[in-house]
């Protein structure tokens, strides 16, 4: 203005909200009048304990309008300085093509998807990660390979724990290579240190150390650059009966030979140079692959292929009996978010270029590094990285800062080994300007010299890869755009209607929210760029860490946990840290209640604990004088309980208090899990009603989508007294946070890359919006269970004879009388158009249902009215018009193709496809066709095949 004053901002919109919100006024007055409250405090005061409600309201900054939020987060990623990144150490500069980028990253269909654990209505993302599989199977010259990890670090940590798994006669300590990724070698220590196993880091070069030992891991190529050949190493270690790990870099296995060709047994790394953006260390898909023999060892989700009920392939998770839901403390690991949304573009990206495309970026890297090496010894400078792919390092004796400072200047960002040395990478972003930008840095004038090929030549990649169709058949954009929408329209996500999973979550992901994540100066930032580099992250991460600690109680957060299971690694192990720095090693039991999350056995097992199990009283609470009795027993050795609050069971359980007390009384310490915030945020905080620490889903209750089975962010947030041993990294950007009890993940702020969603998630919804949204998510749960609670058993209710943000349904009784299975109902709900709730959990034989607050009520009433309609033809069937096996139920769920040829079943095909209520109010049908028929579960994990099969499998 030319007076100098500015106009104040008028918004006109809606507030967020009410966009977040599914609920109108008039909808909440309708479900509370169905309910006999006259408001959403009077629900609230009646299902909340008073015992533990906050004593004071959040203290949060004002919400912002969507456009202010999108504004102050550019502001953020201006301030962040990306250059383009040449430190390696893992991560590496690439370039997403627009068409994945668009239609993956960004595309709802992708990323509001649920882990497919219904695999009818999930064959697009299925085939994605079998892609991916096949992939990577290919690349690391091993026949198994599993859908995707956390990252490289913690992939190799899972290989150490395989290793000792699967070879149980061999003894002795994990080798690892000193020339691993040093991020790598410290997630590794960490993680061997909780489970008590020896680590020993030695230089590989001459061959392995003497002794005995159960593993080792060998880093090709090296974090110096260094091709080394690992076959001595690997013969070694099997003479020995040790099994040998290779991390290798995909982009490298192009052109070196395959370490399954090598002998390798276990190949892990990162596929984050396929296309996935830095993210300033996360999310990436880790990956791991195995020879023949060692697939049940597998860590994390594995896709396989089975047949239908129609008898055509198909494809579902199998050896599901290998994870933490099922297995629980004898589970191969904890995992339960991986990265599938990442894994889907990394292998998206190997169908859009193909074997050919890989390498020849592939060799532009090389050929890169390799005249920048050349042109640097020419110039008198000494490289001793003889053999190397896209990295080398220099010797610049006393220059190093200087040389890497004036990179900078040139928008280049070297990696500072030490005081002498310089750290180049290459990568597919690098370009003849690229070059020009190294000789002025290093005060070079090029001189015409011939690059000279440094891959050596004994290991040139020999082995085909890539040879099924699908990395042949989508070269361009039209075909890889269809084929990408042809996947999409196979899965049914957020954008196609409700996802009422109990302990889940799978709420809105809203589009203001998910925007930033592509910015550039999120996107594009290398986890190690210096601290002055990444200041608009930094005070993201420090707003964020700080808020997250308002809204629970605590006094410290680390975002740093890059899925909710590391997230209660990383608490378990700050309680195991406290007590041994109070001399009290000894107490290393953890109490876990029957009903509680698969993951939280398993995480204690890996952190050193043993497992105690409390009983469950009648109404699914913790049974406290079962409690008080292991409390007794266990007074001396008591580490921890960990409880999840509302329970597991989706109860405000009035015992929670008590609980803490008695477990504080002997000792202990008391691990809250956050599975289930969302029925707590701005009424009652853990760090207040007794809870030490805690681990947070962002991936729930603060906005990050599922993406179909990960990314997920776990932050672990403690009282003071456990600050000191939260995760550290040794090269965290804050000083202060480079020392402590090891890093959780391979980067200092995890998977910092989507921390931007929960962050505006919070600016969006301010103290009032957070809490409204919590009443909202009891006021539906509690509405459903009141409807549905008529045709179907609320199997247990909490304070005031109310639910808490999920309910489960009972179908023992009427499976018991019927035949009819929770497994029917569920593939009945697809012929509705609906993902099932979530099944058998944390009660075999029952439903759990959680409408989140982002549903209307019509939504709501949509589902409701399914289930109402299921039970009708239940009835039928309890009235001996229809066996089970000849009802709808066990017939569900119908594809487009019953519609065609004879029909041979009991009911008609209207009934089939069309059953009651699936026409909207105009008298069309909003169909969700599922594309393939029930699949049969047992028949894929006999006949095991777990990467691309034959075209010919799908002929008629």
């Amino acid at each position: 203005m030319a007076d100098g004053h500015a106009l104040p901002e008028l918004d006109h919109a809606l507030p967020f909200v009410d966009r977040h919100i599914g609920l109108r006024e008039a909808d909440i007055a309708t479900m509370l009048e169905r309910l006999g409250f006259d408001t959403l405090d009077a629900l609230m005061d009646a299902a909340v304990p008073g015992a533990i409600r906050a004593m004071e309201q959040l203290d949060l900054p004002t919400p912002l309008t969507e456009e202010a939020t999108a504004r102050e987060l550019r502001r953020l990623a201006r301030a962040n300085r990306p250059g383009e990144a040449m430190i390696g150490l893992g991560y590496h500069a690439t370039l997403t093509p627009a068409v994945i980028r668009r239609n993956v990253l960004e595309d709802p269909s992708w990323y509001t998807a649920y882990t497919p654990y219904q695999p009818e209505i999930s064959q697009g993302r299925l085939e994605a990660l079998l892609n991916f599989q096949t992939m990577v199977g290919d690349l690391t010259g091993l026949p198994t390979a599993n859908a995707s990890l956390l990252d490289e670090g913690t992939a190799v940590a899972e290989a150490m724990t395989l290793v000792r798994r699967a070879n149980r006669k061999a003894t002795g300590p994990f080798v690892v290579d000193a020339d691993a990724l040093p991020q790598t070698i410290d997630v590794v220590r960490t993680r061997a240190e909780g489970m008590g196993i020896d680590v020993v880091v030695a230089d590989l070069t001459d061959g392995l150390p003497e002794g005995p030992l159960c593993g080792v891991v060998v880093q090709y190529p090296g974090a110096s650059g260094q091709v080394t050949d690992p076959r001595r190493v690997i013969e070694q270690a099997h003479e020995r009966d040790a099994l040998a790990v290779v991390a290798a870099d995909l982009l490298a296995l192009t052109l070196l030979e395959a370490p399954g060709a090598l002998g390798a047994d276990v190949v892990v790394g990162s596929s984050q140079r396929f296309g996935v953006p830095l993210f300033y260390g996360g999310p990436h898909a880790g990956f791991m692959s195995v020879a023949a023999g060692l697939e049940r060892h597998l860590p994390g989700r594995l896709v396989g292929v089975s047949v239908d009920a129609e008898g055509r392939p198909a494809y579902r998770l199998a050896l599901q009996t290998r994870e933490q839901h099922i297995r629980r403390d004898k589970a191969t690991s904890n995992i339960c978010t991986a990265q599938v949304l990442l894994a889907v573009v990394a292998s998206m990206y190997a169908v859009y270029h193909g074997p050919e495309g890989l390498r020849g970026i592939a060799r532009s890297a090389h050929g890169l590094a390799a005249r920048a090496a050349a042109s640097l010894r020419a110039a008198g400078y000494d490289v001793p990285t003889t053999a190397f792919f896209d990295t080398f390092t220099v010797h610049t004796p006393g220059r190093a800062a200087d040389i890497v400072k004036a990179a900078r200047d040139q928008g280049l960002q070297l990696r500072l080994v030490d005081a002498d040395t310089v750290g180049l990478s290459f990568s597919e972003a690098s370009t003849a300007s690229t070059l020009r930008a190294i000789h002025t840095a290093f005060g070079v004038t090029p001189a015409a010299v011939e690059p000279v090929d440094a891959l050596p030549a004994a290991l040139a990649r020999t082995t085909p890869y890539l040879t099924h169709e699908v990395f042949h058949a989508h070269r361009s954009e039209t075909q890889m755009l269809r084929y990408l929408r042809q996947l999409s329209a196979r899965d049914y996500a957020l954008d196609r209607g409700m996802i009422p999973l109990g302990s889940c979550t799978m709420k809105l992901n809203a589009t203001t929210e998910m925007e930033p994540v592509s910015l550039p100066g999120f996107a594009d930032l290398h986890p190690f760029a210096p601290a002055e580099e990444a200041s608009g992250y930094r005070e993201l991460v420090g707003e964020l860490e700080g808020w997250l600690a308002e809204v629970t109680g605590y006094d410290r957060v680390s975002i740093q946990p890059n899925a909710g299971s590391q997230g209660e690694l990383a608490g378990l192990l700050a309680i195991r840290g406290y007590h041994r720095a109070n001399g009290q090693g000894e107490r290393d039991v953890c109490l876990i209640p029957s009903s509680a999350h698969g993951t939280n056995a398993a995480s204690a097992v890996m952190a050193g604990m043993r497992v105690v199990v409390v009983k469950s009283g009648p109404s699914g609470e913790v049974d406290l004088d079962d409690l008080r009795a292991q409390c007794d027993a266990h007074s001396e050795d008591l580490a921890a309980i960990m409880v999840t609050y509302p329970s597991t069971h989706g109860a405000y359980e009035d015992t929670i208090t008590e609980l803490c007390e008695v477990v504080h009384g002997h000792g202990g310490q008391v691990y809250v899990d956050g599975a289930n915030l969302n029925a707590l945020l701005g009424y009652a905080k853990p760090g207040e009603f007794g809870g030490d620490v805690s681990h947070l889903n962002l991936h729930k209750t603060f906005c990050i989508p599922h993406g179909g089975g990960g990314p997920g962010v776990g932050p672990v947030a403690v009282r003071a007294h456990l600050a000191p041993y939260l995760p550290s990294h040794a090269m965290h950007p804050d000083t202060d946070k480079r020392e402590g009890i090891g890093p959780i993940s391979a980067a200092p702020y995890g998977s910092a890359g989507i921390l931007p969603i929960s962050w505006a998630y919070i600016r969006l919804m301010g103290a009032e919006g957070l809490t409204r949204a919590t009443a909202a998510a009891v006021l539906s749960a509690n509405y459903v269970a009141a409807r549905l609670g008529e045709h179907y058993p609320v199997l247990y209710r909490g304070h005031g004879g109310l639910v808490a943000h999920e309910c489960i349904l009972d179908l023992r009784g009427i499976t018991k009388d019927t035949g009819v299975s929770v497994d029917d109902v569920a593939k009945r709900l697809i012929d509705y158009g609906f993902h099932a709730p979530t099944m058998s959990f944390p009660v075999a034989g029952t439903l759990m249902v959680e409408p989140t607050e982002s549903e209307d009520l019509a939504e709501i009433d949509r589902f409701i009215d399914a289930m109402i309609a299921i039970k009708g033809e239940i009835d039928r069937v309890a009235a001996g018009e229809w066996t089970p096996e000849e009802s709808p139920l066990r017939g569900a769920p119908h594809t487009s193709r019953a519609l065609v040829g004879k029909w041979k079943r009991a009911y008609t095909r209207e009934e089939a496809v069309f059953p009651t209520g699936m026409t909207g109010p105009n008298g069309v049908a909003d169909k969700y066709w599922p594309p393939v028929a029930r699949i049969d579960q047992a028949y894929g994990d006999r006949n095991l095949v777990c990467a691309c099969p034959p075209l010919e499998a799908f002929a008629e």
